[in-house]
């Protein structure tokens, strides 16, 4: 029962994976910025282009 314990323990301490999480969660919310940031500009660039065509 007690290693039990000692694990569980030493499951919670770890925190080694916390910071790779942390650089994915980050990761993960940039590309959906720039993916909406992208999405917003589409229609600007096409008018931009569609100006500058002969």
């Amino acid at each position: 029962m007690q290693a039990i314990f000692q694990i569980a323990k030493s499951v919670v301490s770890d925190r080694r994976g916390v910071t790779a999480m942390e650089y994915g969660l980050i990761a993960g919310v940039l590309a959906v910025g720039l993916a909406a940031a992208f999405g917003a500009l589409t229609g600007r660039l096409t008018n931009a282009f569609n100006a500058l065509s002969f």
